[in-house]
């Protein structure tokens, strides 16, 4: 193991939000190409990324180190008296070594934003205590606790700060940092090999380990410019101005060899006095590497569990209320109906979920008992259960929506039931689930510097007019997914300036390298998180500055990957607007409106729509979906269904055919099971029911397989759509059809899907 191999137990990622400028899978190839197989994420103060780091390089067969660099308040975490952010926390490195340690990390993580937050997510040598238990600790960078007292020559205090982290950690759990960065200063003004000897003085009258690292915010040497510019997006600064935060340009991704050879010389270029201590600390890196060994359990579902008042299971009174549903929702409850319940109940109790759809209704059914305007939406729509429950009112036997679209039959992931609430209640229902079930945040979400975006943000901080800078943004097509490596082959005026002005090529090659990286935090507009343990069990919390809304630091995939229950709560203005008109309507004219019960077959409503006179009617009020109505004059309720799911990208070149032929034009389909299936459209596929029905009966691909091959058509999955694509044409063939006619209308479906 001597002098052989690094790790590297120090490094910001994208999640050092606007400091830290490495995205997970570049470090890894990185990683990869430098030999290295461990390596540590340490962002400031949270735990954005953990999950997805683990598993990234899991994936990459490349060990994850989890960490933190946290901020350690200089008293208590409650103190609040200092006035600047350089008097309010030091920063200590905390690695976790098996899974307490990271359970450990995520109380402290979250502890950091909820208790202690000044300037920083802080926490204090209490809580450290507290949980230090399978944490692993170093001493940090200049900003330490340590470090920050040698450099005002006080060797004393900074002897009794490492007695402090000796006494919580022990000997053998608490490093000390060095770090060898590359200075302009004379040797006499180097402020960070004084800190060294300091540091190493210590560590040897305390017979503590030492540990290299280099801090590292960037991938590659040449990342620098780029990692410079974010950081003045950051603060604000100008990329040249003396008053910006000033990193060293090493702060890289150096390589094994290059972080031993660090202990060779001095900056100045003499012979290092200590490089025998420089090699002990880059073999410690290796040694602490082989202790960090944490597994997580991305597999159990934690999500709580509803307890029927009346003594039975969550089986036993979901089956009760749906057919108690039933009964209020069909009168009679037929064949057809008890079969399609039956089925899908026997799939939602056999995979653990009759809990999921309790908590489901039971605060729906506080809604709807508290007059709050609910409904679920989306794939949501097509369980019968659920429409027996009351999550909704559109009945999915009278629209033919599938229940395989909702949920496989075949797969264990948590089903996604997502509710539009009227927005002026949401909060009480978040508060009511929040008191029924002890433990629920909101969930965060991060922003990306997008391409137009970071074009903006970088052209602002190396001084480019603004003219100028409007005029490159509005070059980058405002299409989805673009990129700007996208935008240069597309857009010639782009691609132009890149070649010809020096100025231009600069900023974009700039902003090539931070495109993509995550640029803030914020909440999601609906996702919740609903548990019956304390939630730091699982996933770390946050709380924005200035606000005391409780929120995961795990985006929504992350938190479900956990294994917690996510539902989304979507405040909606047009059922507040719906519910406020209803009010107004009983008390102005004492007319007490049901809005469910209203005929969707009024001709009055249509000559409405056909008028385009849709303003202020949620997704019909765009001067393009006006128009559309208008030329459609749509005269039924499945008309108006249909139009909503045309007015985007892709199906849109389909309005002209529908409109035509709704209005007498001739249509024709090779079979009479497509003609049975689309005739509601007039031969076109609208909807993803038409499409999967398609698959099934005609191609003779199960529904829940029919529904896979959608969503790997709309994922350009080559393999999946290959083998599925030949099993179609054989079904078809097996009808009647030809082969010629089968491929044709495969390729249709792709074009639906895709």
């Amino acid at each position: 193991m001597p002098n052989k191999g690094f790790t590297h137990l120090h490094l910001h990622s994208q999640y050092s939000l606007l400091d830290g400028a490495i995205a997970f899978e570049k470090l890894l190839k990185r990683c990869k190409k430098l030999q290295m197989d461990a390596v540590a994420v340490t962002d400031h103060g949270n735990m954005f990324g953990a999950v997805e780091f683990y598993t990234k390089a899991r994936a990459a067969h490349i060990k994850p180190i989890l960490g933190i660099e946290a901020y350690i308040a200089p008293g208590s975490r409650f103190d609040r008296q200092k006035t600047r952010i350089s008097d309010a926390a030091y920063h200590l490195i905390l690695l976790a070594e098996n899974n307490t340690g990271y359970q450990n990390l995520l109380k402290l993580a979250s502890i950091g934003y909820l208790e202690g937050f000044y300037y920083r997510p802080r926490i204090d040598k209490e809580v450290l205590a507290e949980f230090n238990e399978g944490l692993l600790v170093a001493s940090a960078c200049l900003k330490g606790e340590l470090a920050s007292l040698l450099s005002k020559g006080d060797e004393k205090a900074a002897v009794t700060a490492a007695e402090s982290y000796v006494k919580i950690f022990g000997p053998d759990r608490f490093f000390i940092e060095i770090q060898k960065h590359s200075t302009e200063r004379p040797p006499a003004e180097d402020n960070e090999a004084r800190v060294n000897q300091g540091l190493i003085d210590i560590a040897q009258k305390m017979g503590l380990p030492l540990i290299a690292t280099n801090d590292v915010h960037f991938l590659q040497e040449d990342d620098y410019e780029a990692h410079n510019c974010l950081c003045c997006i950051s603060t604000g600064k100008n990329a040249d101005g003396p008053d910006r935060m000033i990193y060293p340009r090493d702060i890289y991704l150096k390589s094994p060899e290059q972080m031993r050879n660090l202990g060779n010389r001095e900056p100045g270029g003499e012979q290092q006095a200590t490089s025998g201590e420089w090699s002990q600390a880059c073999d410690n890196t290796l040694l602490i590497a082989e202790r960090c060994n944490v597994e997580l359990d991305l597999k159990t579902r934690h999500a709580p569990g509803f307890k029927p008042a009346d003594g039975s299971t969550a089986e036993q009174f979901l089956t009760r209320l749906c057919y108690e549903g039933a009964e209020q929702r069909y009168g009679e409850i037929t064949d057809t109906i008890k079969k399609r319940l039956d089925r899908e109940l026997d799939v939602i109790e056999s995979k653990g979920f009759a809990s999921y759809f309790l908590i489901v209704w039971d605060f729906c059914n506080y809604a709807h008992k508290n007059n709050i305007p609910v409904g679920a939406r989306g794939s949501a729509v097509g369980t019968v259960a659920g429409y027996c429950l009351g999550l909704c009112n559109v009945d999915p036997i009278r629209y033919d929506l599938l229940f395989e679209r909702f949920m496989d039959p075949q797969r264990n992931e948590m089903p996604d039931i997502d509710i539009d609430i009227c927005q002026a209640g949401r909060a009480k229902i978040i508060d009511y689930v929040r008191r029924k079930y002890g433990h629920v945040a909101q969930i965060i979400t991060f922003g990306t510097m997008k391409a137009r975006a970071v074009i903006r943000d970088v052209c602002r901080v190396l001084g480019v007019p603004l003219a100028e800078a409007d005029r490159l943004a509005k070059l980058i097509p405002d299409s989805l997914g673009i990129t700007l490596d996208k935008a240069l082959k597309t857009e010639p005026q782009l691609k132009q300036a890149y070649e010809k002005d020096k100025q231009t090529r600069r900023v974009i090659d700039i902003c090539k390298r931070l495109e993509g990286l995550v640029r803030h935090a914020s909440v999601h507009a609906a996702g919740v998180v609903i548990a019956d343990e304390p939630l730091t069990n699982l996933v770390p919390l946050y709380k924005a500055a200035g606000s005391d809304d409780i929120i995961t630091q795990f985006e929504g995939p992350v938190v479900e990957k956990v294994g917690l229950l996510k539902m989304d709560f979507l405040g909606l203005k047009t059922l507040s607007i719906l519910e406020r008109a209803r009010q107004l309507l009983k008390s102005i004219h004492g007319q007490n409106i049901d809005l469910e019960k209203l005929d969707p077959a009024d001709p009055k409503v249509f000559a409405l729509f056909s008028s385009g006179r849709t303003k202020g009617i949620f997704q019909f009020e765009s001067g393009g979906m006006q128009d559309l109505l208008m030329k459609m004059k749509p005269d039924r309720i499945e008309d108006l269904i249909a139009a909503n799911a045309l007015y985007r990208p892709g199906p849109m070149i389909l309005i002209g055919d529908y409109i035509d032929r709704k209005h007498g034009a001739k249509w024709s389909l090779p079979h009479p099971i497509m003609t049975e299936i689309l005739d509601e459209t007039y031969g076109i596929m609208v909807y993803q029911e038409q499409v999967m029905r398609i698959c099934n009966r005609l191609g003779d691909i199960p529904l829940r397989e029919a529904y896979g091959l959608i969503k790997a058509i709309s994922k350009k999955k080559a393999r999946t759509i290959a083998k599925e694509k030949e099993r179609f044409i054989a079904g078809c063939v097996d009808k009647g059809l030809t082969e010629s006619q089968a491929r044709q209308i495969f390729e249709l479906i792709e074009r639906f899907a895709g």
